[in-house]
């Protein structure tokens, strides 16, 4: 029996408050789960959500998954009918999908009061539904809604759900901590008794929430006790506090227990967890397990003199097996060692050249005791680099002066008008340019875009995407030292420039003109 994967990002994912996936969003995170190589992708509830009755309409003509196979969400049938009348049910079979999810209650309590009926007619719901859905030519996946909590309170009526729904011929129940309030030494009892009580009935899975810190704990607490299937979504999405991380949970199991649960390759793991970040407009979480940016991050001195010698001593696995990378962070704790292994991340060997270590050394040290940081502001460090390697950095522009205005005019709560001038001589030409934006700092970079970009055209493709601002020394209130970091893109990668300055217009203005040197080293354009 092969272990499965079962992805619910497009269903249950797509619950966590800020999520709203649309059908075109569904059908490009699809083909990405199916590249990682999951074994089951849940597209929603056709029948009673439109915009999942489109997904699956169009899912059979635009999906060409080759690893996973797609599931319906639905419920068994509703008190009092036929499981062949029942529109929903009805529904399921029209989205055609292969394998069909049903959720079911296994709490005595749920019954009762919100299904308002009895135990034997829920038993009978669960049955009549499986039985019809597998006469159909369905795979019939059950998921024991409020399991847990249900089994915790009467164990014999939530035993009896999974039974019944394996003797109708369901495939899979997957048992439900729907409200995530369990603890991994329960779940090990409880699933441990059950998978002997189901024993060659069928298989068991877990499908954790998060709301006790516990999800991942508990669904490899669950599969050490006889579950073979779980459910989770990418990037531990889901409402509340979220899913079981899928992408944690797999990556466990492959580096941890080594057993190969993806039909594709965990070293992918990083680049879909981004690229559907990118599309649910989420951003990335950098202290995520495995493939977060800071989840092989290293910041002290003492442990980057242990990485040069091995790497291994102060990282639980290899970061490439999982398609990320080990980072060195750059700070008032770096170390000559730091400073090299971040050189060499950067593409400089700093080995056997000591005066140039001492040097970015006591200069990063220096600079962040005035305020600078330069963990989140690599291309900032990459500058210092090329400065003390080389002596200088390459100087495209000599800024002659810059000025912002802001300027309300009419009645009171009019917008605010910002426009800045910047003179500065880029090719030997001396230019002046004003620019306009929703704010100062905005109207300063349409300035400085428009100064270059006759000489520099491409600086047009340049875009400031992120935008922090940090007051240091608070106690000073208005007087106290700003700090400013950019994240800029080109369209293809992205990076982070520090400025510091006594207000957050100089600030911002170092971090602006430091992108867009950066910027254009790494496009490969010669100073003119």
């Amino acid at each position: 029996m092969n272990f499965h994967v079962y992805d619910t990002t497009l269903r249950d994912g797509a619950q966590q408050e800020g999520i709203n996936l649309s059908v075109a969003d569904k059908l490009a995170i699809a083909p990405l789960l199916d590249e990682l190589g999951v074994g089951f992708i849940e597209g929603g509830w056709p029948g009673a959500v439109p915009k999942d009755t489109d997904f699956f309409t169009r899912a059979k003509n635009e999906l060409n998954l080759k690893n996973a196979v797609l599931a319906a969400f639905g419920a068994t049938r509703k008190v009092g009918l036929r499981a062949a009348e029942d529109p929903q049910v009805l529904a399921l079979l029209n989205s055609e999908a292969p394998v069909v999810t049903l959720v079911a209650k296994s709490d005595i309590r749920h019954v009762e009061r919100a299904l308002k009926t009895d135990g034997t007619e829920n038993l009978k719901m669960i049955e009549d539904t499986v039985t019809f859905l597998t006469q159909e030519g369905r795979r019939v996946f059950i998921d024991a809604e409020h399991f847990f909590d249900g089994y915790q309170y009467d164990p014999t009526y939530s035993r009896n759900t999974v039974l019944a729904a394996f003797e109708a011929g369901a495939e899979v129940v997957c048992l439900c901590d729907t409200n995530g309030g369990m603890l991994p030494h329960w779940v090990t009892d409880i699933v441990g008794d059950l998978h002997q009580a189901t024993a060659g009935h069928g298989i068991l899975g877990m499908h954790a929430h998060n709301d006790s810190g516990c999800a991942i704990a508990n669904t490899l607490a669950a599969i050490d006790a006889g579950c073979e299937h779980f459910q989770g979504t990418i990037n531990g999405y889901g409402e509340r506090t979220g899913n079981v991380d899928l992408v944690a949970t797999i990556a466990n199991l492959e580096l941890k227990y080594g057993r190969k649960v993806l039909q594709g390759n965990l070293d992918d793991a990083t680049w879909v967890s981004h690229a559907i970040s990118e599309i649910t407009n989420i951003s990335p979480f950098a202290r995520q397990p495995y493939v977060g940016a800071s989840a092989f991050a290293h910041k002290a001195g003492l442990h980057a003199s242990a990485i040069k010698v091995d790497a291994d001593l102060y990282q639980h696995t290899d970061p490439t097996r999982v398609g990320n990378d080990m980072r060195m962070l750059v700070s008032d704790m770096a170390g000559r060692a730091s400073i090299e292994l971040k050189g060499r991340e950067l593409g400089f060997d700093l080995s056997g050249r000591p005066e140039i270590l001492t040097a970015v050394t006591n200069r990063i040290k220096k600079a962040e005791a005035q305020g600078y940081t330069y963990e989140a502001a690599d291309a900032s460090f990459e500058l210092v680099l090329i400065e003390e390697v080389t002596g200088s950095r390459p100087e495209y522009f000599q800024v002659e002066s810059w000025r912002t205005l802001v300027e309300r005019t009419g009645r009171r709560g009019t917008e605010a008008l910002a426009e800045a001038t910047v003179k500065l001589t880029s090719g030997g030409e001396r230019v002046i340019v004003t620019g306009e934006g929703n704010g100062p700092v905005n109207a300063l970079d349409q300035a400085l875009r428009q100064a270059l970009e006759r000489v520099y055209p491409e600086i047009a493709k340049f875009e400031l995407i992120d935008f922090k601002v940090r007051i240091l020394d608070q106690e000073q209130g208005t007087d106290a030292i700003t700090r400013v970091l950019i994240e800029s893109t080109d369209g293809k990668t992205s990076w982070s420039t520090v400025g510091v300055g006594p207000n957050i217009l100089e600030a911002s203005w170092e971090a602006l003109t430091d992108s867009a040197i950066y910027g254009l080293i790494h496009a490969g354009v010669k100073p003119v």
